[in-house]
């Protein structure tokens, strides 16, 4: 038979627990376990069972309760175990053997375990007495006061043994199982100084500073927020034994110290650790209490978190740090994006250049971007300063005084101070030491422009990994083995996670943690977009985590543009398109994305031209940004291409009308002229394509075939260029909006696309329909373009006279509406036909009449091009050769000027038809490759 109080309480046989009943009944047997043996009053009893006034027939109940719990131990014979509860006068006794009870056997053992002299032994006779205990102690009884008293008593014992069995385990040397006893326990109990205390001195023997540093943070805040205390000396004593890396044999040293400095001075000053003093008493009793504080180090202070694991490549960086920290007190900045490693660049680099630093190696984490807040500026110096052996009651009570103290401590030494995480200039500013021979480091997802215009901090920018470093990154946690065994599949998982190390970690993770999966098949997971983010994040960490705390600090406009960022469809924008997207100005557009550029959230790609990381973007199009962005900027695209082509191409009409329920943006980009339009095109092409795209999906399909259709400049001059998926997505669009015209005009474009890239039977098909549409539409212009463009097609089937009769068809719809360029273009087509015919003079004639047209002043080179080409052909075929030479020339030194390869070929071909020189094949050879590398 076996009586417990720790834990339930309850009565174990060797048939079963007994059925105690209600927790009246357990009460009243726990307050006669509380003194076996002894007579317990009925007054006594009643505290044990109510609280407050207890009901009149009190005494009858107690009675009850006693005779059930008498039928219970007798069948359970307790007779045999000497076991009896009997009445002596007003009071009832449980006798029994104490042996019987586990609260008796606990406080045996333990009292056995202090009195043994070997360590082991201590730890077996602690580890069987916590044995004992399972729950919390009286659970299942009324808690009233008595009781809860005596429970609590019961759990300080408990407590207290197990910070003896850490100090056994201690003994031993074994420092790592003291502190995984203490922890739990210390989290079980944060308030509870002794077990923080006892935690933080194992895991500082066990080599764990750092987490004894962050155990200590951890209490102080409890302390503060519960109970609006600061930590007890038993805890700050422990603290400072940390800070120092004092080992055991130190402890007793620095407490002597430690005692002499709560005396009222220090016990001694040596050398460059200590604040010079004149020697005069006078002297020394004028400087202010707080200066005058020995700084004795047994060692040099170390409070580097530990060498980075899995560290790789960053030769660059660690070569810039180490020309940034060089000459008279340098501050190093090293920037870049959340995830990037640059605390682990920086930590790398210290723990290489320790010896550098014989005076010491501060680190703070300034939590600019934590859930967690910012530490206090005092609340960094006194770590400083406790690490730089100030006693703890010296400490100034104020920031400003603190901050003087250590940089008067850092005047002498060379020492290095790690400032992590910082999110603005002035967390950084009182933290920089005062030492010519210091050196600082401060990490930053921000730039801290501030910090280089007043401390002339030089920066140390931190871009994602190469290929090879990702590669290298994931085999320091898979293996080398596993990566090389899938190394195209390695490369790829870099690529998704867009090579920031904090991704490709999280990714190795999740592979470490599932041993049979595949590289491949993490690449596969990682493709689709929609669950990328998620699979990039385990437990706390990953990259949604990270850049939700850096948008957190963002102002509030930033964040604004940060958001409406993510539903551009394209890769790039421009302060006007931002401006678009966030429903603001561009000058003010341009100063949110600065800012994001300063936060390292974008990219500045180009003066006036910015990007997103790749796993950025995914994060900001997960954020609320309302439903009319997509609209807003797709318009915003419209009147661009809109105003490119009309610079591009100037004619008399534009090429499109803007839809009815068209959104005018604030501002749009404008053009000078034809050069700067086709640079914007190049420039655009592939950010076009995915906002065509991005209309067509959400069935916006009047802006799709705008879009697209708006690029024909660019189309025109660069034909062989894969242009068929847009138009045939820009053809249905329009077919799907129900616009006549728009359909003519994207058949004509496409049937021209299909006929330069030889497939001459489709093209028909679009070709030969486009023109009776553009008519019904309405559309003279359109229809003239489509017969122009229908020519070619028929021209290459071999029916050049089919062909020359549409071109003069085409020049008569044009002239009837004043379109001088389609005209000329007619023309220009018409004379080539007839070249192709043979019809020699009809195509001179043709090409003069062509020139003749006052075409505008920015009318593009190509049109003057092909005419003096087909001059040229025409004049050499009627016998005039110079004639034709001489237009030729120009033709082809026009082409080449302005990058037209097009002519460029056809030019030089017909000169070397006439003339085989190696100049002019040197030309022809080198505008071929030009083409051919287009497309």
């Amino acid at each position: 038979m076996e009586f417990r109080l720790l834990g339930a309480v309850s009565v174990a046989t060797e048939v079963g627990v007994l059925p105690l009943g209600p927790a009246k009944r357990r009460s009243l047997l726990a307050a006669l376990l509380l003194r076996p043996n002894h007579p317990v009053p009925v007054d006594r009893l009643t505290a044990a069972l109510w609280d407050h006034e207890p009901p009149l027939r009190s005494r009858g109940v107690i009675q009850g309760h006693v005779s059930r719990l008498r039928v219970l131990l007798g069948g359970a014979d307790a007779e045999m175990f000497g076991v009896e509860l009997v009445t002596q006068g007003t009071a009832y006794v449980l006798r029994m053997p104490e042996s019987l009870l586990d609260a008796h056997r606990f406080e045996e053992l333990v009292t056995l375990a202090r009195g043994q002299r070997a360590p082991a032994d201590a730890v077996a006779m602690y580890q069987e007495a916590l044995a004992l205990w399972q729950g919390p102690a009286l659970t299942g009884a009324y808690p009233s006061q008595p009781l809860q008293a005596a429970a609590q008593a019961l759990e300080e014992l408990r407590l207290a043994s197990v910070e003896s069995l850490a100090g056994a385990w201690s003994r031993m040397g074994e420092h790592s199982r003291a502190a995984a006893v203490l922890r739990a326990e210390a989290g079980a109990h944060p308030l509870r100084e002794s077990l923080s205390a006892a935690l933080m001195r194992a895991l500082q023997r066990a080599g764990r500073r750092t987490e004894a540093l962050d155990w200590f943070h951890r209490t102080r805040r409890l302390l503060a927020d519960e109970l609006g205390v600061d930590p007890g000396r038993e805890l700050a004593d422990a603290y400072a034994l940390a800070l120092r890396g004092a080992d055991e044999s130190e402890e007793g040293e620095f407490g002597a110290d430690r005692a002499a400095w709560h005396a009222g001075g220090p016990s001694r000053i040596s050398g460059r650790a200590a604040v010079a003093v004149a020697s005069p008493p006078v002297a020394a009793a004028a400087v202010p209490a707080p200066l005058a504080v020995a700084t004795r180090l047994p060692a040099a202070i170390d409070l580097l978190p530990r060498m980075p694991r899995g560290f790789h490549g960053r030769a660059a960086e660690l070569t810039a740090l180490s020309r940034a920290a060089a000459g008279e007190a340098p501050v190093c900045l090293v920037t870049g994006p959340a995830g990037v490693g640059k605390t682990a660049l920086v930590t790398h680099w210290a723990h290489r250049h320790r010896d550098q630093f014989p005076g010491g190696l501060l680190y703070a984490d300034l939590r600019g971007f934590s859930d967690t807040g910012e530490p206090a500026l005092l609340e960094v110096l006194r770590e400083f300063l406790l690490g730089l052996g100030v006693a703890p009651r010296r400490i100034p009570e104020s920031a400003s005084a603190a901050s003087a103290l250590f940089r008067s401590l850092c005047a002498e030494r060379q020492l290095l101070v790690v400032l992590d995480n910082a999110r603005a200039s002035e967390q950084v500013r009182e933290l920089l030491p005062g030492g010519a021979r210091c050196v600082t480091v401060v990490t930053s997802r921000y730039r801290l422009r501030g910090l280089i215009a007043s401390d002339a901090a030089r920066p140390v920018p931190v871009d994602v990994l190469e290929p090879e470093d990702s590669a290298a990154l994931l085999a320091a946690v898979l293996g080398t083995e596993r990566v090389l065994a899938e190394e195209v599949a390695a490369r790829r998982l870099a690529e998704l996670c867009g090579g920031l190390p904090l991704a490709l970690r999280v990714a190795a993770a999740r592979l470490a943690d599932q041993p049979g999966s595949s590289l491949g098949a993490m690449g596969e997971e990682l493709a689709d977009e929609s669950r990328r983010l998620s699979l990039l994040d385990v437990e706390d960490t990953g990259v949604r985590a990270a850049l939700r705390l850096t948008v957190r600090r963002l102002p509030a406009s930033a964040a604004h543009q940060f958001a409406h960022l993510g539903r551009h469809p394209g890769r790039y924008v421009d302060r006007y398109m931002a401006a678009a997207l966030a429903g603001t100005d561009p000058a003010g557009a341009e100063a949110a994305l600065d800012t994001l550029a300063s936060a390292h959230v974008v990219v500045r790609a180009a003066p006036d031209r910015w990007t997103l990381h790749d796993l950025v973007r995914l994060y900001a199009r997960g954020l609320d940004a309302g439903s009319d962005a997509l609209v807003r900027v797709l318009d915003h695209t419209v009147l661009t291409v809109l105003a490119a082509a009309d610079a591009a191409e100037p004619g008399d009409e534009s090429c499109f009308p803007l839809p009815a329920d068209f959104h005018a943006p604030e501002a749009t980009r404008t053009f000078t002229g034809r050069e700067q339009a086709m640079e914007w095109y190049a420039a655009e092409r592939e950010d076009l394509t995915l906002a065509a795209t991005a209309a067509a999906a959400a069935g916006l399909h009047g802006r799709t075939w705008r879009i697209v259709l708006g690029m024909w400049p660019q189309i025109v001059w660069r034909v062989r260029d894969g242009w068929t998926p847009p138009l045939t997505m820009a053809l249905q669009a329009a077919r799907a909006d129900g616009d006549a015209r728009a359909e003519a005009r994207v058949l004509a474009l496409l049937g021209w696309v299909l006929t330069e890239e030889g497939r001459l039977s489709e093209a028909l098909v679009h070709l030969e329909a486009a023109p009776p549409l553009a008519a019904r539409a309405g559309d003279p212009h359109g229809e003239a373009t489509a017969l122009i463009n229908l020519s070619l097609a028929q021209a290459a089937l071999g029916s050049p006279d089919e062909a020359a009769e549409g071109c003069a068809q085409a020049a008569e719809l044009a002239h009837g509406v004043g379109d001088r360029s389609t005209e000329r273009l007619a023309l220009t087509h018409l004379a080539r036909h007839h070249l192709e015919a043979g019809q020699w003079r009809a195509a001179h004639d043709t090409a003069r009449a062509a020139l003749a047209i006052d075409a505008p002043a920015d009318t593009p080179v190509a049109a003057r091009v092909l005419l003096l080409t087909a001059l040229g052909e025409a004049m050499v075929a009627m016998a005039d050769e110079s004639g034709g030479i001489s237009h030729l020339e120009a033709a082809a030194r026009e082409a080449e000027a302005c990058g037209y390869d097009d002519g460029a070929v056809r030019a030089l071909g017909a000169l070397l038809r006439v003339s085989p020189d190696a100049g002019l094949q040197a030309r022809h050879d080198a505008a071929t490759a030009r083409l051919t590398a287009r497309t």
